[in-house]
């Protein structure tokens, strides 16, 4: 499939169901319920979409069991009158006890099952691409996961060597440098190596959403981009010659500009994407702009991942009111992506 948009593929999208006691099951049964543009297959617990479907009041979702992607495939199932959601058996069954709302250790180990069945199946080439729901970190580490979240365990289990988290919307492309670490530990990892990664990886992103000639923006670390070095040494020292560098390479890529001002001109056109240094410098200028539409992409792996923009939102679980919105973006986009770069 190198190359190829996924629209194009004949194998189906895995979506992964993420946190049984949030709002992922009802987001997963609203998206078959509203139609799917392409073939896809479920990554989580019968009984939880199952249970999901009930307090929906979607009866028409009929939610079919398989022990692995190839027995869907072989079977390939349609029933008359309904929408067929075929359900990877890989973790054992929730129970039907699990409060919603609530961190438990049985909702982090299947969501962490069910990641890890849909990236072995993608690198086996079984599935085009994987769609994700939310999962919870607190939920993850009760279950002795120590990853801090999809993009980790995405890189680990894939071995891809780098990966990059991108968020984007109909206005606005960003990538970070670095992503779940404390605010105090960023300046560590600003370093000419994760710079350049961080650049070519968007650059990557640019040329596989179809932008044939990225432009890409660097926000600098300190306010004001250091102000020549009085703010701080690391825009100028750092920041800056890997840019240099990276530019020598044929990317368009320029700054570092300061983070106050670049974001705003990116989403008036000026650039196709922004690389942030952290995670709320890059996160919260597009999750600023809404997260109905929001997509998170992670960058670097030999398979597509989208996923949603916001978490599990334990507040709202199990009351029906949860927007499938971004969900269907991120499926969407999965479909629209390229595996490589043309």
């Amino acid at each position: 499939m190198s190359g190829e948009s996924l629209q194009h593929a004949a194998l189906p999208l895995g979506i992964t169901m993420g946190d049984a006691a949030g709002i992922g099951p009802e987001l997963v049964v609203k998206l078959f319920a509203n139609g799917l543009p392409a073939p896809a297959v479920v990554y989580g617990d019968a009984g939880s979409l199952i249970r999901a479907a009930g307090f929906l009041a979607l009866p028409q979702v009929h939610i079919q069991e398989f022990a692995s992607i190839n027995t869907y495939l072989q079977a390939n199932p349609a029933i008359p009158g309904t929408v067929v959601m075929p359900v990877i058996n890989c973790a054992p069954p929730i129970p039907a006890s699990l409060p919603l709302g609530r961190v438990s250790k049985e909702a982090g180990q299947g969501a962490y099952a069910y990641l890890c069945q849909a990236i072995d199946d993608a690198m086996a080439g079984q599935i085009a691409a994987i769609v994700t729901a939310p999962l919870h970190k607190v939920s993850l580490k009760m279950a002795g996961v120590n990853h801090p979240g999809h993009t980790e365990i995405l890189a680990q289990r894939s071995g891809a060597g780098h990966v990059g988290m991108m968020l984007l919307n109909d206005e606005l492309r960003v990538l970070l440098v670095s992503i779940h670490i404390p605010l105090s530990a960023v300046p560590q990892q600003v370093t000419h190596e994760n710079e350049c990664t961080a650049i070519q990886l968007a650059h990557q992103a640019c040329r596989q959403l179809g932008i044939a000639q990225p432009r890409i923006a660097v926000a600098g670390l300190n306010p004001h981009a250091g102000e020549e070095g009085r703010f701080g040494q690391e825009d100028v020292n750092i920041i800056a010659p890997a840019i240099a560098h990276m530019r020598e390479q044929g990317i368009n890529v320029s700054g570092p500009y300061p983070g106050d001002t670049i974001f705003m001109r990116a989403r008036k056109g000026e650039f196709d994407m922004v690389v942030a240094q952290y995670h709320d410098q890059g996160l919260i200028p597009v999750k600023y702009l809404g997260v109905d539409n929001g997509i998170n992409v992670t960058v670097g792996l030999p398979f597509i991942r989208t996923s949603v923009d916001h978490g599990t939102a334990f507040d709202i679980a199990g009351k029906g009111i949860a927007d499938e919105s971004s969900l269907r973006a991120a499926f969407e986009l999965a479909m629209k992506m390229k595996v490589t770069p043309e």
